[in-house]
């Protein structure tokens, strides 16, 4: 059995949560659009990851839609006491596929009652608002409407804590200004670091950081270099890059997805990947060529 507790834990507003978690993501169909092509399979890693000590489920009920949060319920259902799940709103999906924004306070509402009612739960752990004011990452624009219908339903008892996600700078600060704010979940990994002074702000605060395509966007010279490290330590360049992100910030809470049993066991293994200060330095070293 994987021993994540090797991982350290953080906490996730009132919960205490292992640092390495799990993305339902790709639990959908291609495009993260339609049913899975083995729900059984789907199914058996949810439950997998739960047997191996993962207490921290990211999902939305953009996901498919539906998908992932009729999976977990089908899988997970009833709860087992300490499991944090974690859902956004922000967006929904067009008829074929596509991501469009919904971010007025009737869409915020439906938004939360469908997460509630796929997920089996009477009140939502984290509800992570999604900017999507560009379609390519963070863009400025005002957060202050959808927020405040979000907080609103946190005041009725339908959520317990909000987080932001794809989100700027200053709309971190605007957010932290509305509301408490527990998580920021945003676009990091090992080459793409546009984040770096967030995440330190974040530790400051005490407040989660959540990066999202965590193993994605290498060049081939960076992958030569990190294909290199994880020679040598006898373990997966995408092990590697989870054990930096782990070592990038104690606030730093990952939730690798897959479909795939064995791809799960790999990505909680990389919980006891120990990194060198030389691995550090030459790893540290590849966001100079992204």
């Amino acid at each position: 059995m994987t021993d994540l507790h090797i991982a350290d834990s953080y906490r996730l507003g009132a919960h205490t949560v292992r640092r390495l978690g799990y993305g339902a993501m790709q639990l959908a169909g291609p495009g993260v659009f339609g049913p899975p092509r083995d729900r059984k399979a789907a199914v058996a890693v949810l439950r997998e990851a739960i047997a191996q000590g993962v207490n921290h489920v990211d999902t939305s009920d953009i996901y498919g839609p539906h998908v992932t949060n009729e999976l977990i319920r089908e899988a997970l259902h009833p709860y087992r006491e300490g499991l944090v799940i974690a859902t956004k709103v922000g967006a929904v999906r067009g008829p074929s596929g596509s991501w469009e924004p919904a971010l007025s306070a009737t869409d915020i509402e439906r938004a939360v009652h469908d997460n509630l009612r796929n997920l089996g739960l009477d009140v939502l752990d984290v509800v992570n608002l999604r900017a999507m004011f560009s379609a390519h990452g963070p863009a400025e624009g005002s957060i202050e409407a959808p927020l405040t219908a979000l907080a609103e339903l946190q005041r009725r008892g339908l959520i317990r804590h909000i987080g932001l996600s794809n989100v700027t700078a200053a709309q971190i600060a605007e957010g932290r200004r509305l509301t408490e704010i527990v998580c920021v979940q945003n676009h990091y990994n090992l080459t793409h670091r546009n984040d770096d002074a967030v995440i330190d702000e974040l530790a400051a605060l005490r407040i989660a950081y959540v990066p999202f395509y965590p193993l994605g966007g290498f060049s081939p010279l960076q992958s030569s270099t990190l294909d290199t490290v994880a020679a040598r330590l006898g373990a997966t360049p995408m092990q590697v890059a989870l054990a930096w992100l782990l070592r990038r910030s104690p606030n730093v809470l990952l939730i690798p997805g897959t479909s795939s049993l064995a791809h799960l066991a790999e990505n909680l293994a990389s919980a006891s990947i120990v990194l060198s200060a030389g691995d550090l330095t030459t790893l540290n070293g590849l966001a100079e060529h992204s």
